[in-house]
């Protein structure tokens, strides 16, 4: 593909001559945007801070509100067109509210995540975090399955969609503030804490789309 670039003192210099990266975000409604208006969801805004960041770099907002990790597999090969590079990957939340099995939700990941390796794109899987409801079991083998495809098709891993929240270790009172009233999606200003975390992720991935 393309040479790589260097990234010195946290500026990515990239070169006036680079292609553009083409990523596209197949997700569920906190990639969709829901209850937000267009330039508050998701990627609007990360297409904004990886712009003030230099790169190149166009995202598809491919989410739709609802989806569990089997609608993001029944979409994965018509999302995956010629001009993808990159795809972020960001299901599984649904999967929790319906209590689906995670050996059922790891399949269907398994199956987007051979999608993308036949059409040679590279991947950053965002993981999601069971509730303590489902028993320890449940949390351990859902939360796990990230980490481990990640690992197996040579991916980049993202911890949490809410990593930039500190959801786990946070003040709840705090983590409500950027939250909408329905404790599920964020609001614009915690897309804003959401995408400076995951941001450099998306960096490293456009790297690696490059090479």
């Amino acid at each position: 593909m393309h040479k790589v670039l260097v990234c010195i003192a946290g500026i990515w210099p990239w070169a006036a001559a680079a292609e553009e990266v083409v990523i596209a975000a197949l997700g569920d409604s906190l990639t969709q945007g829901y209850g937000l208006v267009a330039e508050q969801g998701f990627v609007p805004q990360l297409q904004d801070w990886l712009g003030a960041k230099g790169a190149q770099v166009r995202l598809i907002n491919a989410g739709v509100s609802g989806d569990t990790t089997a609608g993001g597999l029944s979409r994965a090969a018509w999302t995956l067109t010629p001009e993808v590079d990159a795809m972020i990957v960001t299901l599984g939340g649904n999967d929790l509210l319906r209590g689906i099995a995670p050996d059922v939700s790891r399949a269907n990941l398994e199956g987007i995540m051979q999608a993308a390796a036949a059409a040679d794109v590279e991947v950053l899987l965002v993981g999601m975090q069971a509730p303590g409801n489902y028993g320890p079991e449940y949390k351990a083998e859902f939360d796990g399955m990230y980490p481990a495809l990640a690992e197996e098709f040579g991916a980049l891993h993202a911890p949490s969609f809410f990593e930039g929240l500190d959801v786990a270790g946070g003040d709840p009172a705090s983590v409500r503030a950027f939250m909408q009233p329905d404790g599920i999606h964020p609001n614009a200003e915690g897309v804003v804490q959401i995408v400076a975390a995951l941001g450099p992720y998306v960096l490293e991935l456009i790297d690696r789309a490059q090479e």
